[in-house]
C-alpha cells in the first residue's frame, strides 16, 4: 500500500440520470448505474465544498460578524486527452446537452470510490500551445453529497 493516497491509476466514470431526492444519497442509490469510463483522463478536478459566507455589520462593535449560510459545492473541472470515439467522452457531451442531473463515480486505486450526482455544465474542448495536445474538459456542478465507499 502507497504512504499517501495518489491520484495516478484512478478511473472515472459517468452514469445515467439522476434523480433528485431531499436526503442525502447512500451507496445503494447507485445501484442500478451502468457506467462508462471517460477514457484519458489528465486531471481531477476538486470534490469539495463550503459554506456560503454570511456576514452581518454590527455598529456599535464597529466589526463585521461572520457566520456560515448554505452549502456551496465547487464545479468539478476534469481535463481529458481528447478521443473522439471515446463512449465516456461522448456521453459527457450528450449529458451537457441535457438539464438533467447525472450519476458519476471516481475510482481511486485502492479501491475506494466517490459516488456523486450533478449537471454536466461545460463540455468543450480546450487548446493550448503550439507543442501540446488538445484537450476535453468537462465541468460539473455537483447537486448532491459525495458518497465515500472505503476500499
Amino acid at each position: 500500500m502507497a504512504l499517501y493516497p495518489v491520484v495516478a491509476g484512478s478511473r472515472f466514470y459517468i452514469g445515467g440520470v439522476m434523480a433528485d431526492q431531499a436526503a442525502d444519497f447512500v451507496q445503494s442509490d447507485f445501484s442500478g448505474q451502468t457506467w462508462v469510463e471517460v477514457d484519458l483522463w489528465q486531471q481531477m478536478g476538486d470534490l469539495g465544498e463550503e459554506p456560503n459566507l454570511i456576514t452581518t455589520s454590527l455598529i456599535n462593535r464597529n466589526r463585521d460578524k461572520a457566520m456560515k449560510g448554505t452549502r456551496q459545492v465547487v464545479t468539478m473541472e476534469n481535463r481529458f486527452v481528447i478521443k473522439e470515439t471515446d463512449p465516456g467522452q461522448l456521453a459527457c457531451i450528450a449529458a451537457e446537452g441535457q438539464n438533467s442531473d447525472y450519476a458519476f463515480r471516481v475510482e481511486f486505486p485502492s479501491g475506494a470510490e466517490r459516488l456523486f450526482a450533478g449537471l454536466v455544465v461545460s463540455a468543450r474542448e480546450t487548446g493550448g500551445e503550439a507543442n501540446t495536445i488538445r484537450f476535453f474538459q468537462v465541468n460539473i456542478a455537483r447537486n448532491s453529497n459525495v458518497v465515500k465507499v472505503a476500499a
